[in-house]
């Protein structure tokens, strides 16, 4: 009798640290289809939350902040899984979303982690995971079916239950803004150094969100390792869950110990050869906007190929994928000549200043020789790459050769049903 009652606390305590957020009313009515009923996509967010570090971190921000964004892809047969990371620095367009206090924000390109804040301006979480996955929804495609934030508290105390992580750099890390300083070598880190290694970005490597990234993936992926291993102790079981659900906010059909229960069980069953970790293929904006040396573009057509595997409920090779993007092709690079299928006045205009903003280079706009219902793209031989770069950005749009189409440019045609590039 004293088990069960100990046991139906223990329950109940953890289920009570769980938060909640409701999205029903908050994601509108334009959202992407479901391609592949049966698969999960899970938005994952460490939340630069400022509760119970002292002012530590963050100093001066005013809003909540997203320091990892993350997807993972479960598939219908549950056999494998896939965690694709967003870099923070990521050039997107944001659409409008509701600030939670009664005014919305009009849509506009900036890095991909202002929409937390934005959302967030309040302090609502509900706010902020809403903006980020119309965020997210808007630029990939995919369905989000699911969100969790998890604050810098939470991740501490789960890496604190496993008794640490060990973590292998090759060179010495000092990041006085991630409160970090480690030797080379292996060794065992908790506490504020395992935060600070998932959160160091300058002096070390090349000081890019890119390399945070990929150590990220590498401490994640020791961390569900030595879950699976370490977590056969009631105690350490229970410490565990305790600061997992006590910094959890999940949307309402995950927030629940039986939900998060049967998500950990699938993870568990998953061989880890087959639990696979990306980061969308990028490249550096500067490449396409001088200017801009903070920033990072998605790599097309590779990130749609991306895309759209996981909404198709296909896995992702991570050799390909690195393989494929080992020569990027910039936009700037796209020399494209601007067609209105539409007979609306000024469309191609609009479109070329688009274009422009993305990184394309425009030569020239006009009008087509007749009327268009779809938006195309044509290019003379020896330009397919270039074609595909464009035809990827265009939802529903593929790329045609065409034997009279204008040397050296890749020709975009605006049809009637033209809604803008993704």
């Amino acid at each position: 009798m004293a088990g069960a009652a100990g046991g139906w606390w223990a329950y109940r305590s953890l289920e009570n640290n769980i938060h909640s957020a409701n999205l029903d009313d908050r994601l509108g009515h334009t959202r992407p289809a479901n391609t592949s009923p049966g698969s999960m996509n899970i938005l994952v967010v460490g939340s630069d939350s400022r509760d119970g570090t002292d002012g530590e971190y963050g100093k001066g921000l005013e809003t909540m902040q997203s320091d990892t964004l993350m997807v993972v892809h479960l598939p219908r047969n549950r056999e494998w899984a896939t965690v694709v990371s967003f870099p923070r620095d990521s050039w997107v367009q944001i659409p409008a979303c509701d600030r939670g206090d009664g005014t919305e924000s009009a849509p506009h390109k900036f890095k991909i982690n202002e929409s937390f804040a934005i959302g967030g301006s309040t302090g609502d979480v509900a706010g902020a995971a809403a903006c980020t996955i119309k965020t997210l929804e808007h630029n990939t495609g995919l369905r989000i079916d699911h969100f969790m934030s998890v604050d810098f508290q939470g991740f501490k105390g789960m890496v604190n239950a496993l008794g640490g992580i060990e973590i292998c750099p090759e060179e010495p890390i000092r990041d006085d803004k991630a409160h970090l300083d480690l030797e080379a070598g292996c060794q065992t880190v908790k506490d504020e150094d395992a935060l600070g290694y998932v959160r160091a970005r300058y002096g070390i490597s090349d000081d890019s969100d890119t390399g945070r990234i990929g150590r990220q993936q590498e401490f994640m992926r020791a961390l569900v390792a030595k879950a699976k291993a370490k977590l056969t102790n009631p105690a350490a079981l229970y410490d565990f869950l305790d600061s997992a659900t006590a910094s959890l906010t999940t949307d309402r059909d995950l927030a629940g110990i039986k939900p998060l229960y049967d998500l950990a069980s699938t993870f568990q069953d998953i061989p880890r050869d087959r639990l696979t970790f990306l980061t969308v293929p990028n490249y550096p904006r500067e490449a396409d906007v001088p200017s801009d040396k903070a920033n990072v573009v998605w790599q097309y057509p590779q990130a749609r190929r991306l895309f759209t595997a996981l909404a198709d409920d296909e896995e992702v090779d991570k050799a390909d994928l690195e393989a494929e993007t080992a020569n990027p092709l910039y936009a700037s690079r796209v020399r494209v000549r601007v067609l209105n299928g539409t007979g609306t006045p000024g469309q191609a205009g609009e479109v070329a200043e688009e274009l422009r903003a993305a990184g394309f280079t425009v030569v020239s706009v006009g009008n087509a020789d007749q009327e268009a219902e779809a938006t195309s793209v044509t290019h003379p031989a020896g330009l397919e790459r270039q074609a595909r770069v464009l035809a990827s950005r265009l939802p529903g749009a593929g790329a045609e050769q065409d034997s009279d189409a204008a040397p050296g440019v890749v020709t975009l045609t605006i049809g009637a049903g033209y809604d803008g590039l993704r």
